[in-house]
């Protein structure tokens, strides 16, 4: 994966993190309170915003070391994290439809995948 799309995709991700965190405490509060989401609602910014810094440090990293190549799987797994994980929960929080938590864990496990993911590239240091 280019450094300048992880890159990129990091400073969307973190800039969604933000703005939706910042509704969620300020816009949303008292819906998310009165439907009792509020930390539902907390736990997918943090999960969105950790997974932003991930891509962007994985971003800096593969800048940094350009003979990195296998930064692929984590760079997908961190994007599908963030879109599975965090997005079934605001989906779930703003729509109360109850079945996306079933889906949730999907995002989880690509979070994983992400941080396994690190091994391949992290491998291909130490083989200098």
């Amino acid at each position: 994966m280019k450094p300048s799309t992880i890159l990129k995709t990091a400073a969307i991700f973190g800039a969604l993190a933000v703005g939706i965190g910042a509704f969620g405490a300020h816009g949303l509060k008292p819906m998310l309170e009165a439907s009792g989401r509020l930390d539902t609602f907390d736990t997918a910014v943090k999960y969105h915003f950790y997974h932003s810094l991930a891509l962007l440090a994985l971003g800096v990293w593969a800048s940094a070391k350009p003979e990195l190549k296998k930064t692929g799987l984590s760079f997908w797994g961190f994007t599908l994290g963030i879109l599975i994980f965090s997005g079934s929960l605001y989906t779930l929080c703003l729509s109360g439809i109850t079945w996306l938590g079933a889906i949730t864990p999907l995002g989880g496990v690509a979070f994983i995948v992400g941080w396994l993911g690190l091994l391949a590239p992290a491998g291909e240091l130490t083989k200098r």
